[in-house]
């Protein structure tokens, strides 16, 4: 029988920006029965993930924004321990929209997907048989559209979706080149990721270092941060270049500045494409990503980092050290069992 509280993280106030621990509150509830075609989830890990910024913000994205006193919206994996639905079983490993707390009631409807892959850790389907895996893989493969010998310039390189996107560029044979701050994350990139070359936006003149590192022009960004590295990079577009907006992590407010430079003229003249990403638009086609992206693991091919902290407790200021840039791997909470 599980513990008799339920520990949730609910949003407290709404942030003008980066979410911080002072946001959210952690609150104590019983944990839920479950009704006819239900089951009971008790969390084994939860996830932090940039998008959750958005989620947050009083002004609706994608998504309505979750609300004053709601449990924080977020992916997490864990067991099934109780169930009254037949499409699950107690002791299936599932995925989905269960948001910050230990149990979670569900009818199915927010499980992404049952975890099939049993001898690969769990965490796994949080990172890079996830939600970052599989933005990386249907935004290189699909808007991207890679070919052999191009190069792929990706933003946050070293993050969980960027280190992902350069691996999978290279399985396509393609060059890559990663951006990322610090001495520590550039050799990440190089010697963990493979990257042909590492670029540090806070050390380096990044015009000065993408035109050395691609002397043929940029023929695919991958974007997940927005401003002045992508103005670089637009700078050094080749010819028929793809553009895939993933996120705008150096956004500060959502509020675009009145001025600032432009990328029509870009656009134009190197007949590039730009399209914007969002990885619930492929949920159809999930399970087929995960199924290559898991060989690639299973071969070696494809690495991943991870950073696993432990108890519930972490979670109400993990948005905001994300965005600092503290994490070193895919940022995970762990819950024990109760």
């Amino acid at each position: 029988m599980p513990a008799a509280i339920n520990r949730q993280v609910v949003l407290k106030t709404r942030p003008n920006g980066i979410p911080q621990a002072e946001h959210f509150a952690l609150t104590e509830t019983p944990v839920p029965t479950i009704g006819e075609r239900q089951i009971l989830i008790h969390n084994d890990y939860l996830s932090v993930e940039p998008a959750m910024r958005g989620w947050v913000s009083a002004v609706a994205n994608y998504s309505t924004p979750v609300g004053i006193g709601e449990v924080m919206r977020s992916f997490a994996a864990g067991t099934v321990i109780a169930s009254r639905h037949p499409g699950f079983a107690e002791g299936d490993k599932v995925m989905g929209m269960f948001g910050w707390q230990d149990y979670a009631v569900s009818d199915g409807s927010n499980v992404t997907r049952k975890v099939i892959e049993a001898d690969l850790p769990l965490s796994l389907s949080l990172g890079i048989l996830g939600l970052n895996g599989v933005t990386a893989y249907f935004g290189l493969l699909d808007l991207g559209q890679p070919r052999p010998g191009d190069t792929v310039v990706v933003s946050t390189a070293a993050g969980a979706v960027g280190s992902a996107v350069g691996q999978i560029a290279r399985l396509m044979g393609c060059r890559t080149v990663g951006i990322t701050g610090g001495e520590v994350k550039t050799r990440l990139c190089r010697d963990e990721f493979g990257y042909d070359a590492a670029i540090d936006y806070k050390a380096d003149d990044v015009d000065a270092a993408l035109a050395d590192a691609c002397p043929r022009g940029v023929d695919v960004y991958f974007d997940n941060t927005a401003g002045t590295i992508s103005d670089a990079v637009l700078r050094q577009l080749a010819v028929g270049a793809r553009i895939v907006i993933c996120g705008t992590a150096s956004v500060a407010s959502w509020d675009p500045p009145p001025m600032g430079p432009r990328v029509e003229r870009h656009i134009l003249v190197k007949r590039a494409r730009m399209m914007g990403l969002l990885v619930f638009d492929y949920a159809h086609r999930y399970e087929e990503a995960v199924a290559r992206l898991a060989v690639w693991v299973r071969e070696g091919r494809l690495r991943y980092r991870e950073e696993i902290v432990e108890g519930i407790e972490y979670a109400p200021g993990a948005i905001a050290e994300l965005y600092r840039g503290e994490n070193l791997g895919k940022r995970l909470i762990h819950l024990a069992s109760r």
